[in-house]
């Protein structure tokens, strides 16, 4: 399908204020019982997510002297955390609001393995992890006062071998009709290749299954055909080689895409302008988000929830004003956070005659 391009005002600088709008509230696209339906039969699916397992780690401090050693801070460690970061935050927001999940991915034969082994368990999420000779993915942020001053990556990126992925495509086919959707979450670690992509996308066109991806660019030329691509605004921009400098040329750029890949929807995450969707028509859904402390792992919980709604039932536009709910309340938070569907249930209680979304002819 060939999209038109927007019609723009003839206005000097270009934003989305420049496109013709049509403004629709949320309760003149879901009111409260469709919401309640839609929650209630989330709780009856499972989602397969297939992607890089990371372990995130946060060191919290505080700040209050530079170093005589170099112009740097002194972080007075508080505490630490650890958290499941990467596909396990995918699966982790699929739990947490209310669904069961299965997760295919990797670790290494190491400590952080063992305790991402034991951080899934706790958290009663079924899982098939190859153990691998490469170090387990780890991140590590150091937070003082709710900034994050610095982030130090441990990680090793190796594609899975042909004996790997062999593994992994059989665990994928014993799986996949006992679940109601896929995610593919590629963080380009190693864990989803081109093979891996193209099992996925036979088996979703043999058995029907919504399969979405939370995309990275070196791989946008895989990812043909599938139900939803959910790319940032940057990687957006990689995929067509062309950055984009304002919102129209985004929505520009997220033609481009659809167009060449041909997904059923395409959905650009534009941090706290929220997100563009893509589908017959083109929609803007303003971020819901009233104070960000921490966007990490946003996109994790729009790509969780969006699928859970699919599965569910609920079309592209409602299922993505609950996951832009879901992600606004999510970067109030600090550190990888998830949310509860009594969160998106009060949220939107609120702002029911309030929240819109906009159409763009």
């Amino acid at each position: 399908m060939v999209y038109n391009r927007p019609i723009y005002r003839k206005t000097g600088k270009c934003n989305l204020l420049d496109l013709t709008m049509e403004k629709k509230t949320f309760s003149e696209i879901i009111d409260r019982k469709k919401l309640k339906e839609i929650l209630k039969e989330i709780k009856r699916k499972k989602i397969l997510v297939v992607g890089d397992l990371i372990l995130d780690k946060f060191i919290w401090g505080d700040v209050s002297r530079i170093s005589p050693e170099a112009p740097v801070p002194i972080v007075e460690v508080i505490k630490e955390d650890l958290s499941l970061g990467g596909a396990g935050n995918v699966s982790l927001n699929i739990k947490e609001f209310g669904a069961d999940v299965f997760l295919i991915s990797a670790t290494g034969k190491d400590e952080n393995g063992k305790i991402l082994k034991k951080m899934l368990s706790e958290r009663g999420i079924e899982y098939f992890l190859l153990e691998r000779d490469t170090p387990t993915i780890t991140k590590t942020r150091i937070i003082a006062r709710t900034q994050q001053l610095v982030r130090i990556d441990r990680e090793k990126r190796e594609k899975l071998n042909f004996r790997e992925a062999g593994m992994i495509k059989e665990i994928i086919k014993e799986k996949i009709n006992k679940v109601d959707g896929v995610i593919i979450s590629d963080y380009g670690k190693g864990m989803i290749t081109e093979g891996i992509i193209k099992e996925l996308r036979k088996l979703k066109e043999k058995y029907g299954k919504i399969t979405t991806i939370d995309p990275k660019v070196e791989h946008f030329s895989y990812y043909k055909k599938f139900t939803c691509l959910t790319p940032n605004r940057f990687e957006a921009s990689e995929a067509v080689h062309k950055k984009a400098e304002n919102l129209t040329e985004l929505i520009d750029t997220g033609i481009k895409i659809k167009n060449k890949l041909s997904p059923d929807y395409l959905i650009i995450t534009i941090g706290k302008e929220g997100m563009i969707v893509f589908e017959k028509n083109i929609y803007h859904i303003p971020s819901v988000a009233k104070e960000v402390y921490d966007v990490t792992g946003a996109g994790d919980t729009v790509i969780g929830i969006l699928t859970l709604c699919l599965s569910a039932g609920a079309d592209i536009l409602v299922s993505s004003i609950i996951s832009n709910i879901a992600a606004g309340i999510v970067v109030g938070k600090l550190g990888t956070a998830t949310v509860k569907q009594d969160e998106v249930k009060k949220f939107f209680e609120k702002n029911l005659k309030y929240g819109y979304i906009e159409k763009i002819k």
